[in-house]
């Protein structure tokens, strides 16, 4: 019965486009485009509908954002038809108060005629450098509506890496906020900018909001053509590479939904920044969901939990070591807040350890979904919080539409559980390649993620380290994960990595830095022995360095590179 309901919802959106000013066909292919085959197209849609994204009978309303997201992008394309419905709930929250789905429709599509007025166009190339609030998602969505492409700039740039990336992706337009005024500056004069976030009486450019009530707040027509982002990789080797999402399917959406349970009318707490994958993937759905998401500017983990009771959120969404701040809190701290609500966490970026998913589960109960993808491919597996319990530190199953394999080095199949391989994924929100025109290795259709991992025996996935992170060590390989993963178990240890660094008698020796918890001891043998005792005797660190934090990017990306090149 449910298999002919999914199907007439698929009818119902070829009828549901008859007579629109685009081509019918044209519009079901930007909709079904990304979601694969029928098999895959049809368990895409089970999947809305079971969310509520195509609530029966009202199957108009979910059509109604599907048909407007293939107008106007994941972003612009929701707001535009809950607004258009009439739907008023409160959209946002962020320091300077609450706006309504009504209110981001018109002051969005004001900005829209601020920026045409100034000489923005359709296929120009926009940057955003801007913390979470409403002038960021104020700028995603008019830049949407513009079809223009946009890209997301990572708030840690130096202004050398600012200025290289919006060289090479062509920006003409630059919006940000005030505190990035001097990185701003190594832009070329002939950039135009705008402010997304002023402070104070600094003169600057003008701000977006306060053009916003010169121009009309009407609906405006959908672009001739969809503008799409740019996504960077994190860059922790170089200069970020730009991978752009021109053409996202609705039906994507479905690879989060599928194995994550958001729902229409849940608050979401948006830790994570934004210019992420993990953060602007979920700000798009919580949209789509009709949610109400709270934005803070500058993650604390404490007012992160304050922010849990204060709002009854359901959601919070975070990047592993907000994550792990969060938890180093401790359960006394984190008990005196009525976190009860919280029925989502969801974590994306980077692996999650043993320790860590245990302690979420002591300290907020089963509510931790751990994502595994990358800038690249988006979506390879979601760990619900019963892969988790079940094993901590999985990395969990392929969602629908998603499929992950295990390759050698020579290009053959892994299927033996336990054996690493590397992992390849294929997804309906895979890149088509880099801005500059290169690509990431390819098997059989499937996208490299750069990772190597394992499947236990039940299928779950188990991401062992990066390809190149992997040393030699004499003549034995090892990845640095698994130590780094022990370490962080001890209640001395708050954080801690491991690296290879050259050695004339074993090619590479492993040295750990160790972030001590406050007020323990700083013993390296005592380490040493730790490590000797739970694992291979060449999988000990010869040395074993103490360090205050350890080095990472705006997103807690760990900068290896920076540490294998520190002197001990």
């Amino acid at each position: 019965m449910r298999r002919v309901t999914t199907r007439v919802a698929v009818t119902r959106i070829r009828h549901e486009l008859e007579g629109d000013s685009m081509p019918g066909q044209d519009i079901i292919d930007r909709i079904t485009g990304a979601a694969g085959g029928v098999t895959d197209t049809l368990g895409a849609v089970r999947v809305l509908a079971r969310s509520g994204l195509l609530h029966f009978p009202r199957v108009d309303h979910g059509i109604g954002t599907l048909v407007a997201v293939s107008r106007y992008g994941p972003f612009a394309g929701p707001v535009h038809a809950h607004a258009a419905r009439g739907f008023d709930a409160v959209a946002l929250v962020d320091e300077r108060g609450r706006l309504s789905y009504q209110e981001l429709e018109a002051q969005s599509n004001a900005l829209v005629r601020a920026l045409q007025a100034d000489g923005v166009a359709a296929g120009d190339v926009m940057g955003l450098m801007a913390r979470n609030h409403r002038g960021l998602v104020l700028t995603m969505l008019a830049a949407a509506k513009l079809g223009a492409k946009l890209v997301m700039m990572n708030t840690g740039f130096a202004p050398r890496q600012l200025a290289d990336v919006a060289a090479r992706e062509g920006v003409g337009t630059f919006v940000y906020d005030a505190e990035f005024a001097a990185v701003a500056a190594a832009l070329p004069p002939e950039v135009r900018t705008y402010s997304s976030w002023p402070e104070g009486d600094e003169p600057g450019p003008p701000g977006i909001e306060s053009v916003l009530a010169q121009f009309d707040g009407s609906a405006v027509p959908p672009p001739s053509t969809l503008g799409g982002f740019v996504l960077l990789t994190s860059g922790t080797t170089g200069t970020p590479k730009g991978a752009p999402r021109e053409r996202t399917s609705p039906l994507a959406s479905a690879q989060f939904l599928d194995r994550v349970p958001l729902r229409p009318g849940q608050t979401m707490l948006m830790a994570a920044p934004a210019f992420h994958g993990t953060g602007i993937s979920q700000f798009g759905l919580a949209l789509a969901l009709g949610q109400t998401v709270v934005m803070e500017r500058r993650f604390d983990p404490l007012e992160t939990v304050r922010l849990i009771e204060r709002h009854r959120a359901n959601v919070l969404v975070v990047v592993p070591t907000m994550l792990q701040r969060i938890l180093d809190l401790g359960g006394e701290t984190i008990g005196r807040y009525d976190t009860s609500s919280l029925q989502i966490i969801f974590s994306a970026g980077s692996a999650l350890s043993p320790d860590v998913c245990r302690r979420t589960r002591e300290y907020f109960g089963d509510v931790l979904h751990n994502l595994y993808g990358s800038t690249e491919c988006a979506v390879a597996t979601v760990a619900t919080p019963e892969d988790i319990r079940r094993a901590p530190g999985t990395a969990g199953r392929p969602p629908v539409t998603c499929r992950v394999e295990l390759y050698d080095e020579a290009g053959n199949r892994i299927t033996t559980p336990g054996e690493v391989g590397r992992i390849f994924v294929a997804s309906g929100l895979s890149f088509d390649g880099y801005t500059d025109g290169r690509d990431k290795e390819r098997i059989n259709g499937l996208l490299s993620t750069g990772d190597v991992g394992h499947f236990d025996e039940d299928g779950l996935l188990f991401v062992d380290g990066r390809d190149d992170d992997m040393i030699v060590s004499g003549g034995e390989n090892v990845y640095p994960l698994e130590v780094e993963n022990l370490l962080v178990e001890r209640d001395d240890v708050f954080d801690a990595a491991v690296v290879g660094v050259e050695d004339p008698d074993f090619g590479h020796r492993l040295r750990a830095f160790v972030v001590p918890a406050e007020g323990s001891e700083r013993d390296a043998e005592e380490i040493k022995e730790y490590v000797k005792a739970n694992l291979a005797r060449y999988k000990v660190p010869r040395d074993v360095v103490f360090l205050d934090e350890l080095p990472r990017n705006a997103t807690g990306k760990l900068l290896r590179r920076v540490l294998v090149d520190m002197k001990p």
